[in-house]
């Protein structure tokens, strides 16, 4: 009786038998008249199940005193027996549901993507996920986190109520735990999401998850599975656990690049959220049979919908921007930025350029910086080293904090540093730093308090600069830090040129490397420093400012500059949601005019 409902249902269920049998055995042997008037061995049987399952059966009973005793035996023997075996049944279904609800049950998907872990950014996975997804017919994502069922569904429904055709599955277990993994069908998942948790010791637990998952057992193949570090430290360790299979992203070297590659181009975060994103513009690659022979520069004018940024050989070599005369080979598919794959047409005539609205596109000289640095974190030192590969010789930067940072870099090549005391919340301490003696100042993130916390008091301190800039009349850029990405709407009041929200850009990445596992590659070189980035350049290189003309002739003109044109900003939209300005694979033949305050989207080798 002790191994659990099972055996008492099959225990009890036999006696119950055992009793019908003896008791229609003795009504058989001992009492023929009764036996015949109730129509036999049959009829008795029948009568005797119908009485342990309801005791009022037998009321209506007429016959001798030993029949009419052993239709008594019958039924108080189901009142102990069958009662309990009914009682053993509800108290098992009972259980068996609140396993359900507690999400402990094994799923049976197949084809889902499965997402291992919680956090506050589990919604923008869904998010985009359910998106993605839309033009299947049907999908599923699985979540696996160590958090209540019920509450982890309920939270998703309140902050995504639309997830399409999509279905959304939780479990409740804990990643780390062979047995909990179980329970989402690790084998028939199409991609595995470790999600990256912001915690002091989250990459520890990724590293783990990442172990466990290398070193299971695989039924049906192993499928792709893409996780994040928070620490570049653990990077190598991480891939090394991860296994071939796997695609680690080193989410501190990825917030740094964007930090000090916004400073001089404010919207380029702006730019990765969209094409991170499945809502608008992505990345996606192609191959076009009719492309072959054609020079690189050539297929740029040649896509009626598509933007071209590269080529993607079949070996899996990317050459993002390569030499315009680089001629396409049967084995290259080109990368393109679009709406959708779907979407993707040759035009059957070219768009022409207008000639006369070209610039002459000599870029202006660069001259040394001034940058003001607020605040100091972990990525801070980083963002030094790398600063200082970027701006040119002779350049400045000071360090405003309360107290001189111990890990200040030294040997840089470029730059001079210095350091301000400062209070980043008070309004005199900031204006003592004479913020319009720069050119530039980003604002970190104070990871010695709550993310929230954290924002509140950046907002407080953009607040502040803006009003100082204002007072001054002398604009500098501002880009600033954020953790969440709500707060990015309520913060434009500040008119801050750029946010980065490196956490969202960092889970945008990884669903997109869960649908799109071959994007690794693009994905990758697009964000590395080495080779060609995205660029947001002055509108007046390319096309003559006030001058007509059309998207063509700014894909014209930066094909001259050996450059690969995919959208421009226009400034006076850079503080208005959801676009902040940016419009990304316009059609080429609309009308377009250009002004002095806007930027063209390009990739390139350098500013």
């Amino acid at each position: 009786m002790d191994r659990g409902t099972p055996a008492l249902i099959g225990w009890l269920g036999l006696g119950s038998l055992a009793l019908i049998a003896v008791t229609t055995v003795g009504v058989v042997l001992l009492t023929d008249e009764d036996t015949e008037s109730n129509g036999g061995w049959a009829g008795v049987a029948w009568m005797s199940l119908l009485r342990t399952l309801d005791p009022g059966t037998m009321g209506g009973d007429h016959g001798s005193p030993l029949f009419l005793g052993l239709m008594l035996a019958v039924t108080l023997g189901g009142i102990f027996i069958v009662s309990t075996l009914i009682g053993v049944l509800t108290t098992g279904l009972n259980h068996r549901l609140q396993l359900l609800r507690n999400g402990r049950s094994r799923i049976i998907e197949r084809g889902h993507t499965l997402v291992l872990g919680w956090s506050e950014h589990i919604f923008t996975v869904v998010e985009e996920l359910a998106e993605a997804n839309q033009s299947q017919r049907r999908s599923c994502v699985v979540i696996l986190a160590d958090r209540n069922k019920v509450a982890m569904e309920e939270q998703i429904r309140t902050r995504v109520p639309w997830t399409g055709r999509t279905q959304v599955i939780c479990r409740s277990g804990n990643p780390l735990k062979q047995a909990d993994l179980e329970l989402v069908s690790p084998d028939t998942a199409k991609s595995i999401m470790v999600l990256p948790s912001f915690s002091p010791d989250g990459d520890t637990a990724v590293i783990k998850t990442l172990l466990i998952l290398n070193n299971r057992s695989w039924e049906h193949g192993r499928p792709p599975f893409v996780a994040a570090v928070m620490d570049s430290g653990n990077l190598a360790a991480a891939r090394l656990a991860a296994g071939e299979s796997g695609l680690v992203v080193d989410a501190d070297d990825l917030a740094v690049r964007l930090v000090v590659q916004s400073h001089r181009q404010s919207g380029l975060s702006a730019v990765c959220n969209e094409l991170l994103s499945f809502y608008g513009n992505e990345i996606y690659i192609r191959h076009e049979p009719t492309l072959i022979g054609s020079t690189y520069g050539e297929i740029l004018d040649l896509y009626r919908s598509g933007a071209p940024i590269g080529l993607y050989s079949k070996e899996g070599h990317v050459r993002l921007n390569p030499e315009m005369s680089t001629v396409v080979t049967a084995d290259d598919a080109v990368v393109l930025v679009a709406e959708d794959d779907i979407l993707v047409r040759l035009a059957d005539v070219p768009v022409k350029a207008v000639e006369s609205a070209i610039a002459d596109g000599r870029p202006w000289p660069r001259s040394p910086d001034r940058t003001l640095l607020i605040g100091w974190n972990s990525r801070a030192g980083t963002i030094i080293d790398l600063l200082d590969r970027f701006v040119q010789p002779g350049s400045h930067l000071d360090v405003a904090a309360p107290a001189r940072p111990a890990a200040l870099p030294t040997g840089l090549a470029n730059l001079t540093l210095g350091h301000r005391p400062c209070r980043p919340t008070s309004r005199a301490s900031l204006e003592a730093l004479r913020p319009g003696d720069y050119q530039h100042i980003l604002v970190l993130a104070d990871e010695s308090v709550d993310p929230e916390l954290a924002d509140n008091r950046t907002l407080v301190t953009l607040l502040h600069l803006r009003d100082i800039e204002e007072a001054l009349g002398d604009p500098y850029s501002i880009v600033s830090e954020m953790n969440n990405d709500s707060n990015r709407e309520v913060a434009q009041v500040t008119k801050a040129d750029d946010f980065i929200v490196s956490s969202k850009l960092i889970c945008l990445l990884l669903t997109q490397l869960a649908e799109s596992p071959q994007l690794h590659e693009v994905l990758s070189d697009l964000l590395d420093p080495a080779g060609s980035e995205i660029y947001l350049k002055p509108a007046h290189q390319y096309l003559k400012a006030g001058v007509e003309a059309n998207f063509a002739t700014v894909v014209e003109a930066a094909r001259r500059r050996g450059e690969s044109a995919v959208g421009y900003r226009l400034g006076r939209d850079r503080n208005t949601p959801p676009s902040y300005g940016i419009h990304l694979n316009p059609p080429k033949g609309t009308p377009l005019t250009l002004r002095k305050d806007d930027h063209v989207i390009v990739l390139a080798e350098n500013e």
